[in-house]
């Protein structure tokens, strides 16, 4: 058997960090496989999809590293602590650890007492290690934390490292003052808005970056805070603009009044990835957000306008085009001319798209231009299609446009494409999905889709003879919501 060496293992390891069931399957291999997967298993211990409840051997492993005299004083507090062995770890664990996830240690922690007072003093105890044995903390999500971890012995130069940072507004903002002193260095940012009372301290961490390169806001609360002049974000958003010339990703979710969006956002010139409502956005202001480097770019289905103008104003490198949420509780104004007008604008500006999410009309002309859009974008691998029709539709009409898009998907879909997610008012005969699945010629095709009506047994078995031939892959049905959510895997 050829075997490796360790450097080249571990370049291999690295590039399956994300892959923790093939990680954990490593450390079984030989003593070199196990030397060599353990150091980036532990990088970051907390980040894995596991019930760290359970997992009692990392209670064990962070408690060992505990002086004598501080179990002792843990004991008697009631705290169960491992038993005592004299048998030393077979690595040096929490040396190899970059970062801290307060929820999932505070998971850890309650393993050794169910009373909130002794959780907090041992989870003290646990952030004291870390500061000692860490060598610099790249990562760290702060959510729900109850410990000033930034005035521990060492934490000054721990946290001068500090690259990813996750929190939420709950925290008192004396935490983000600790923050803003410690940590200008940060590249990638994420803040929950959980409390909307006051965002000076999270406003002044932003503020203070000098290499901010992803910034995410996301509102998860029901509570209206106007804030300053009916601007909820105005101070959030004017720190923001400090890394106009650093920040490449952006992605806001914000729930209420935002006037400040439209002065601030155009300046954000480095854009890679956008993720916004702009619904606040005059025609003029939107004219102005010209990105050359935009490869991402994901707004709601009602501002296809907003859409249509900086897809125009982009460098010709988008890569992704998501359009959500596809919920039609309203009528859309010009849905129907801005709905045209958008997949006109894609195929002639965007000729590197790779994954693409489309909502329109089933008229005859969106049908041409969506077919010279498939045409005319080559790399298109992922493609999500909703149809809706404002007038009322009949069976019959359904089932006709179902044809007239097989019919285009057949002639022109770029033979790169693997994945075709379709929901809507539109429904493909069992003769005429037969017909596309004969005249596929591309990658073995995914198609996800939320109508009922291929659940039955005539579809069925139309769909496992083409999964036996290899020209399905997978033919899903799933939740509308999960067929409309790119993110969601088959």
């Amino acid at each position: 058997m050829f075997k490796f060496n360790k450097d080249i293992l571990f370049l291999i390891f690295e590039e399956l960090q994300d892959d923790s069931k093939s990680l954990f399957s490593y450390l079984m291999v030989n003593r070199l496989w196990c030397k060599t997967v353990t150091p980036i298993l532990w990088k970051n211990p907390w980040c894995y999809d596991i019930d760290y409840s359970n997992k009692n051997y990392l209670f064990i492993i962070i408690a060992s590293y505990l002086s004598e005299d501080i179990k002792e004083s843990l004991t008697r507090e009631g705290i169960q602590l491992p038993p005592v062995t004299y048998q030393p770890l077979l690595f040096d664990y929490i040396s190899y650890c970059r970062s801290i996830n307060v929820n999932t240690l505070n998971t850890i922690a309650s393993i050794g007492s169910s009373l909130a007072y002794n959780q907090f003093i041992l989870q003290q105890e646990f952030y004291g290690i870390f500061m000692n044995k860490f060598p610099e903390l790249k990562y760290l999500d702060m959510r729900s934390i109850r410990h000033q971890i930034f005035y521990f012995p060492g934490a000054r130069v721990r946290f001068e490292s500090l690259c990813e940072l996750k929190c939420d507004t709950s925290v008192n903002s004396s935490y983000f003052y600790g923050l803003a002193y410690l940590c200008q260095y940060i590249q990638r940012l994420v803040i929950v808005n959980t409390d909307p009372s006051d965002y000076h301290g999270a406003s002044k961490l932003i503020e203070v970056q000098k290499n901010l390169k992803y910034f995410e806001w996301k509102d998860d609360h029901d509570i209206y805070a106007p804030g300053p002049d009916g601007d909820s974000y105005k101070e959030v958003l004017f720190a923001l603009e400090e890394s106009a010339n650093t920040i490449n990703h952006l992605v806001l979710d914000f729930k209420f009044t935002d006037h400040t969006s439209p002065k601030v956002i155009p300046k954000l010139h480095k854009l890679k990835t956008l993720i916004n409502i702009f619904s606040d956005f005059k025609e003029q202001q939107l004219k102005m957000c010209v990105y050359h480097d935009l490869e991402i770019f994901k707004i709601d289905y009602y501002n296809l306008k907003a859409a249509s103008i900086i897809i125009e104003n982009s460098g010709g490198y988008l890569k992704k085009i998501l359009l959500e949420p596809y919920y039609f509780n309203n009528y859309v104004n010009d849905f129907n001319e801005d709905s045209l007008i958008l997949i006109r604008n894609i195929h002639k500006y965007c000729p590197t798209i790779e994954c693409l999410s489309l909502i329109f009309s089933p008229s005859n002309e969106h049908f041409t231009e969506l077919e010279k859009l498939l045409k005319n974008c080559q790399n298109l691998k992922s493609l999500l299609l909703v149809m809706f029709d404002h007038a009322q539709s009949t069976h019959e009409n359904i089932l006709e446009y179902g044809k007239s898009l097989l019919e285009i998907l057949i002639s022109s879909t770029p033979t790169n494409m693997k994945e075709i997610r379709i929901c809507g008012e539109f429904e493909f005969s069992l003769e005429d999905l037969e017909e596309f699945l004969e005249s596929w010629d591309g990658c073995a095709l995914s198609i996800l889709t939320s109508e009922f009506t291929y659940e039955k047994e005539d579809y069925q078995d139309l769909i496992n003879k083409y999964k036996n031939n290899g020209v399905i892959k997978n033919f899903i049905r799933e939740s509308y919501e999960n067929v409309i959510n790119i993110n969601f895997k088959m």
